[in-house]
């Protein structure tokens, strides 16, 4: 079988701006037979998102993600569905999502690496499992309730510094002794600086002035708390509580523009590229 894939076509280099053309589609070869153990998945969402921009240079500047190798596919959070499996847990029909999903219409993966996940969580919007039902979500409702230090009746203010992406639109809509979490800087990913970038002089001495604090946050370290944080998440969705945004690009030969798009303000919400919404079997 012959499916299309996204490979990285060129590094953009760690102070330049990525580009749509970074990214180059080819088609492969997909093998007629799956082993014992793995499942064949058709592609039906994939994500873009700013951590990603770390993986397009030759260091990532992290132990937790590998960089992207030149002429290689690309992979990132994804959702699909399964037409074929010899894995003992999973079975055709069954909706999949894993944080390394090929950027490839149709591929051949370990069952092991995927995880099923329930379309009535979600009232059947499977891409939601990518946003605010998924990790970005995750990372705004437990780094508010690990590292915010709010409480209900504190009569406190939360200010979200990029609150039109994916975790900032989920995580809310500087006074003396502030409290700054620290979770991704988008505007800095295309330069070649330390993170946390440093601060300036200036800053720094209105910092230790009025008692301001600031933490980084990574929900990678609390991976316990996931399973409880989507059923939550879920409810409040479900109550009405919870409103999700997304900005939704067709095709996998748009996952460079979409990639693009999103590193430059395009989108509101969650950037999400449908490559396949037709589920049936």
């Amino acid at each position: 079988m012959i499916v299309q894939r996204v490979v990285l076509n060129s590094r953009p280099g760690k102070n330049g701006n990525p580009v749509a053309e970074n990214f180059r589609m080819e088609e492969v070869y997909l093998p007629d037979n799956i082993n014992e153990g793995q499942v064949q998945v058709r592609t039906l969402y994939l994500s873009v998102d700013p951590y990603m921009r770390c993986r397009m240079n030759e260091d990532t500047g992290t132990d937790y993600i590998t960089p992207w190798q030149l002429s290689q596919v690309v992979d990132g959070g994804g959702i699909g569905i399964i037409e074929e499996s010899k894995h003992t847990n999973l079975t055709k029909g069954d909706f999949v999502t894993s944080f390394y999903w090929p950027w490839q219409t149709k591929v051949i993966l370990d069952g092991n690496s995927l995880e099923k996940v329930d379309p009535q969580l979600v009232d059947g919007h499977l891409s939601y499992f990518l946003g605010a039902i998924g990790m970005p979500g995750l990372t705004s409702l437990i780094g508010i309730q690990e590292k915010g230090h709010i409480t209900a009746g504190s009569n406190k203010t939360m200010v979200v510094s990029g609150a039109a992406g994916a975790c900032g639109s989920v995580a809310g809509q500087m006074n003396e002794n502030s409290h700054i979490i620290l979770c991704g800087q988008i505007s800095q990913y295309n330069k070649d600086v330390p993170y946390p970038p440093p601060l300036s002089p200036a800053i720094e001495a209105i910092q230790k002035e009025r008692n301001i604090t600031r933490e980084r946050f990574l929900v990678l370290n609390y991976k316990d708390k996931f399973e409880p944080g989507i059923l939550q998440l879920s409810q409040w969705f479900k109550e009405g509580k919870l409103k999700i945004k997304e900005t939704v690009i067709n095709g996998l030969e748009n996952m460079g523009a979409a990639f693009q798009s999103m590193m430059t303000g395009g989108n509101i919400g969650k950037q999400i590229v449908c490559i396949s919404e037709e589920i049936s079997l």
